[in-house]
């Protein structure tokens, strides 16, 4: 299960401190939030205490409108579950009753200057980015034409060259040897590198290469979504089952399936042109136009045609 810690989104959100008499601040597992308004009437049977609470101006409006005596017990009931902390909106000014209680129980109280609507949308997608499925594969994964290419094959059988050739001819790299793949939604990969490998890329024979530093800061790219996956293999182990390119084959990373092609390479083939053209091609089905479907359709009329001839 991933985690993000506190202290992570307090840093991203530009958060305020309010209450924090935690040694070790929680780490938040669920990306959904909650804002506790019958929970504060007392009603507690399906408080969704594992998320980050939300106060709203609603929210402290109604503590402000109930007694003291009432208030309190409230707070000490809500802030009796293990909830990840309390974040108020607006700068609101928290209930004397509440920080006092949060200090007790050792639960972070944090605030904001947004809108509650504004700030649970950003919330929400920082959420969602950092506790989205995750894997690591190895592989170079480039942007050809603004699509995403992850590129695999077995090591030494020239991945990065071909991402230096891609680069060379105007193209982007976003990641080499280790591809960072996040699930941000259903079939939606994001690709990125890890921070320590961050625009750097080995070449045998040449060592590591600083590839922002030798082709600039247009050569490279932070993160990218993956639209397809070509694997380089060896002449000799390739196994032609469709010349024409009409199955179209799927390879499954986490829970989302993406394109794939296999390339043969031998001395001679120039792998990046292939893969510009594999780009282009991508776009041109994504826009409903299958060449390979077009030639299998001209070819089924000329064989009817000469029938009835």
């Amino acid at each position: 299960m991933q985690k993000v810690n506190l202290r992570k989104v307090i840093d991203k959100l530009n958060l305020k401190v309010i209450v924090n008499s935690c040694e070790v601040l929680p780490d938040i597992s669920v990306p959904d939030l909650n804002r506790p308004g019958l929970e504060l009437s007392g009603y507690l049977k399906y408080f969704a205490y594992e998320r980050i609470q939300i106060l709203g101006k609603t929210e402290i409006s109604f503590l402000n409108s109930i007694s003291p005596q009432i208030r309190k017990t409230r707070l000490e009931k809500l802030l009796s579950y293990d909830i990840p902390c309390i974040i108020i909106t607006r700068n609101l000014e928290p209930p004397e009753e509440l920080i006092s209680v949060a200090n007790q129980k050792n639960k972070p109280i944090l605030s904001t200057y947004m809108p509650t609507t504004r700030f649970i949308s950003l919330l929400t997608s920082f959420l969602e980015s950092e506790l989205a499925p995750c894997t690591t594969m190895h592989g170079v994964l480039v942007d050809i034409y603004g699509i995403g290419i992850l590129i695999i094959g077995e090591s030494g059988i020239g991945k990065s060259e071909t991402a230096i050739e891609l680069v060379k001819r105007g193209h982007r790299l976003v990641a080499d040897d280790a591809v960072e793949i996040k699930q941000s939604a259903e079939n939606i990969l994001i690709g990125t590198a890890p921070e320590i490998i961050r625009h750097f890329l080995e070449v045998r024979g040449l060592g590591v290469i600083d590839v922002r530093t030798i082709f600039g800061a247009g050569s490279i790219r932070e993160n990218i979504k993956i639209e397809m996956v070509v694997e380089l293999v060896e002449w000799e182990k390739y196994r032609e089952s469709d010349r024409l390119g009409l199955d179209e084959e799927k390879i499954k990373i986490l829970d989302s399936y993406v394109p794939k092609k296999t390339i043969p390479i031998r001395p001679g083939r120039n792998i990046a042109a292939i893969l510009e053209v594999a780009a282009m091609d991508f776009r041109l089905r994504a826009l409903g136009y299958n060449s390979a479907q077009e030639f299998s359709k001209r070819l089924f009329e000329k064989i009817n045609k000469n029938n009835k001839q």
